[in-house]
């Protein structure tokens, strides 16, 4: 597939960015005017602690600071996302995260101050009482402020009170420091994000791949984002080609990329011990107030079906033909006849079939998505791999698409799509200071979607090879999200574990721990590739830590939500926009429990990997 230059792609398949700013002066004249009013909150500095009728204007202002800078960010980020090679939109990424940093410095006052109140304080604004009715606080009672709260008028959650919105913004309230603590926190900021940077553009903008060329002398170019196409070609000779020479590119750096995620842990390090938590992974679950449980039930969930997972590479390795199946076998369709293209319009119609049980509500903003420019469809050269959906408050939702005309681009489409409604409604639905929602329930919405489309196709195909091929593409979402990502979670939990106990990270050390996790998770069928030893040093999201695992516990939810769709209809439905209108009105956990999935349990898991062992006898009766 040729990868054309950005000027070359038609506008009507790019996302329309000049709904945030009709161009770049504009956002700089927004810019300038948020650095100054930046400066100005900084000087409320001491009001909130002096008297507590203060708290709404304070945090009225402080929303308002963070949602004019999310539209500067989304705006800056998505503009260099669409070609990382422009030193423009390189200029404004990097002033907008320099932004984000003095802003947090500027308000790093507010947090502390609030929880400073004395019981006295307190007491005097007890005419305001109302603002402060909340529910849902309970783990939080130990906290002398939290406590009055608590003992305020009870139990029913309004977006327009004070103490849910406290709970909102500063979710880890027992871990606040002092103001002087937290300034210098918000300060580091810019530092912290440093290994994300330098791995973002080392791997989009300054990373080059030689061409594969195979033993014909065929010569073909490789990219990071095309990587994958070339991996799920039927062609042998490609995806080996494809695999050494993208590894073997990534290999000859290795020392570099272990020295930017070294960095990435330390950062994480830093801040847990910082805020005195147990460990990193302790932190970041507080965000979502999320029970390190769940991810210890993840992991054992997974590790007791792993005989499940060899069965499936075994399966693979017999209707492939294969003596030996390598890792650049994973990706290829097993029924070779089956390996359809589909253009984009043909695309959009299978999604819009997929999402009838979801009603015309649902539908018409998925179409209102795939009309009017909402996403950027194709890969050009210098764009950001991947695929991802964003935006703000103030504007429609936005996807990055790298479109290659496969079955997975087509799930992608509808996975992303399902991000975006899901924002959409969320926004929609509440005040700013809610309107987002966790990243524990953030992959549940997209992969219900994911799942529909699933359901949708199997209905529909009478031929047995079609129908092969669908089972064989829905193991590999199972593969590739339950225990993919959870060998991801596994990785990940080791590295942080290393960092804190002061072991070594060096390259040879992390590609040693991630080749043995590869080598547990796809069992004696596959080969002991040494390549895929660095496959770690490619993957983004590891610069975002601990939140791999949350797409594994998403797909259980989502393969349990969509089931009650599909099964129930209208009332499953209502209770699943329930949930999507949610936003952080409450605990994730306890919106998927509105929804009728409980994650504090392993049934949800459990399920997912019990119709992973039905489809993996299917395709053994069908092959």
């Amino acid at each position: 597939m040729e990868v054309k230059d950005r000027k070359d792609i038609d506008v009507k398949d790019t996302w329309n960015l000049e709904s945030i700013y009709a161009n770049n002066e504009l956002w700089e004249e927004d810019y300038a005017a948020l650095e100054k009013d930046a400066a100005e909150f900084a000087k409320l500095k001491g009001a909130i602690e002096a008297d507590v009728s203060k708290i709404p204007a304070v945090l009225d202002a402080y929303y308002g600071l963070h949602r004019r800078l999310s539209k500067l960010s989304v705006y800056a980020r998505m503009r260099f996302d669409q070609d990382t090679t422009d030193s423009t939109y390189q200029t404004m990424s990097a002033k907008i995260g320099s932004l984000g940093v003095k802003i947090g410095a500027a308000s790093a006052f507010v947090e502390p101050e609030i929880l400073s109140y004395s019981k006295e304080q307190l007491e005097a604004a007890e005419k305001e009482r109302e603002r402060f009715a909340i529910s849902g606080l309970e783990s939080f009672a130990d906290h002398e402020v939290l406590e009055l709260i608590l003992s305020y008028a009870r139990p029913r959650i309004d977006t327009n009170h004070l103490a849910h919105r406290l709970l909102n913004t500063f979710g880890s309230l027992p871990a606040v420091l002092h103001a002087e603590k937290e300034e210098l926190l918000a300060a580091a900021g810019d530092m912290a994000e440093a290994p994300d940077d330098i791995f973002s553009v080392l791997m989009n903008a300054d990373m080059k791949y030689p061409d594969i060329v195979l033993e014909d002398g065929t010569h073909l170019p490789l990219t990071n984002s095309t990587y994958i196409s070339y991996m799920e070609s039927p062609d042998r000779a490609v995806r080996e080609g494809a695999f050494k020479t993208l590894y073997g590119q990534i290999a000859s750096l290795k020392n570099t990329f272990a020295a930017i995620y070294r960095g990435n842990l330390k950062q994480a390090k830093f801040y847990a011990q910082s805020r005195k938590y147990s460990s990193a992974r302790a932190m970041y679950l507080a965000d979502s107030n999320v029970p390190e449980s769940v991810y210890d039930n993840l992991l054992s969930a997974v590790h007791e079906a792993l005989p499940m997972m060899y069965r499936y590479v075994a399966v693979r390795k017999k209707v492939l033909g294969v003596d030996k199946l390598h890792m650049y076998d994973v990706y290829t369709p097993i029924v070779a006849a089956q390996n359809q293209t589909y253009e984009f319009d043909q695309a959009k119609q299978m999604v819009l079939e997929a999402l009838k049980p979801m009603g015309e509500d649902y539908l018409s903003h998925a179409r209102e998505g795939l009309e009017n420019r909402w996403i950027d469809i194709y890969p050009n050269k210098g764009k950001k791999g991947g695929a991802y959906s964003w935006g703000c408050y103030d504007s429609q939702p936005f996807i990055l698409l790298n479109y290659t005309k496969n079955l997975d681009s087509v799930f992608t489409l509808i996975h992303e799509m399902g991000h975006s409604i899901h924002s959409y409604y969320s926004r929609t639905a509440q005040d700013y200071a809610y309107s987002d929602y966790k990243i524990f329930v953030a992959e549940v919405a997209s992969t219900c979607n994911e799942c529909l489309l699933m359901h949708d196709l199997l209905e529909k195909t009478t031929d047995k090879e079609q129908r092969k091929y669908l089972l064989n593409h829905y193991l590999d979402s199972f593969k590739g999200t339950l225990f993919r990502q959870t060998m991801f979670a596994e990785f990940e939990k080791n590295a942080h574990e290393y960092c804190a106990q002061g072991k070594p990270l060096t390259a040879e050390a992390l590609s040693q721990m991630y080749l043995e996790l590869n080598q547990k998770y796809f069992g004696p069928d596959m080969e002991k590739d040494e390549e895929i030893a660095y496959e770690w040093m490619r993957i983004p999201h590891f610069y975002t830590p601990f939140y791999v695992y949350q797409y594994a516990t998403g797909y259980s939810a989502a393969v349990a939500l969509s089931a009650k769709i599909l099964k129930e209809g209208k009332p499953a439905v209502d209770a699943y926009m329930s949930f999507l209108k949610g936003g952080e009105s409450k605990d994730p956990i306890d919106l998927l429990k509105m929804a009728g999935v409980d994650m504090t349990t392993e049934k949800p898991v459990a399920d997912a990997l019990a119709l992973f062992g039905e489809l993996v006898t299917e395709l053994e009766t069908l092959v």
